[in-house]
């Protein structure tokens, strides 16, 4: 059983870079100063491998990818 993951972004951490819109762009879209807004929180299974290389890239360590709640 594969267990469901979720994006999250600390909003606080977050400095507007723009790499994880870059690097995760089905998930992730840029407003017009550059920080990240989600289209969707949850993280299909083709998305998996690009999500956590985005998640490792951040600089700021904002985003995350957890466990959805059962």
């Amino acid at each position: 059983m594969t267990t469901t993951k979720n994006l999250r972004i600390d909003r606080i951490a977050c400095t507007g870079r723009g790499l994880c819109g870059e690097l995760l762009p089905e998930l992730i879209g840029l407003d017009e100063w550059g920080y990240p807004v989600l289209k969707d929180r949850a993280v299909p299974d083709r998305l998996r491998a690009h999500t956590r290389r985005a998640v490792a890239a951040c600089p700021r360590l904002a985003l995350h990818a957890d466990d959805a709640d059962a």
